[in-house]
């Protein structure tokens, strides 16, 4: 029996978020995850969607004209066929974005997929959850996120950085929870304790609205 995976939604868009913001992408989005963050805006994912086999979602894929492909969810990691669906991806030819949490093992991934793994901070209430050995399998190609909702969790993620010499490894990203923390207050924090990251607006909510996901 070929594998199937749980798929929300699939469908053509800009990419919101990461350092590819901004350009034309395919999204996947995978039903189901296993954290429940404060501020999540796709809880729509935790249930619902079609099984689907890998040559069906490749099928759908190829009809964006992009190649540039986002695996997403929910939290994609906890469905094991998804590490085949990016590496058939990536055989085609396709740059493979995967926007995993930190809780997960990334160590399993296709070396050519591009992994955005977003490290819970406190008021995400599940900064607990955090797999801190991912950080060791990271690459300079990965991006590492931090969502951060008040000057508690800045803080918390300038320590990380500092202390795991994080952009050494990787791109690192600062974005502000919508309508939770101004994007120009961020912006200020990060001016005057200054650290090699990059602030990330969300583009999608900029262009569709609060209620827009990546």
């Amino acid at each position: 029996m070929k594998p199937t995976l749980r798929v929300k939604e699939i469908y053509f868009s800009l990419q919101g978020e990461s350092t590819r913001a901004g350009l034309p992408c395919a999204f996947v989005r995978l039903t189901g995850c296993d954290l429940r963050c404060a501020y999540c805006d796709t809880e729509y994912a935790f249930s619902g969607g079609e099984d689907l086999s890998i040559s069906q979602i490749l099928d759908q894929v190829e009809k964006f004209s992009t190649s540039l492909v986002l695996i997403t969810g929910g939290e994609p990691l906890l469905q094991e066929p998804v590490h085949a669906l990016m590496t058939a991806l990536a055989d085609q030819g396709k740059t493979v974005l995967l926007e995993t949490s930190g809780a997960h093992n990334i160590s399993k991934c296709d070396p050519r997929v591009i992994r955005i793994m977003d490290l819970k901070c406190p008021s995400s209430g599940e900064v607990e959850r955090n797999l801190w050995s991912n950080l060791d399998h990271l690459k300079k190609q990965d991006e590492v996120k931090f969502v951060i909702q008040d000057r508690e969790d800045f803080l918390w993620a300038q320590d990380i950085v500092r202390k795991r010499r994080l952009a050494e490894k990787s791109q690192v990203l600062y974005s502000a929870v919508w309508e939770k923390l101004d994007l120009k207050t961020l912006a200020e924090w990060i001016k005057t304790d200054p650290l090699p990251v990059k602030l990330q607006p969300q583009l999608h909510k900029l262009l569709w609205g609060s209620t827009a996901s990546i």
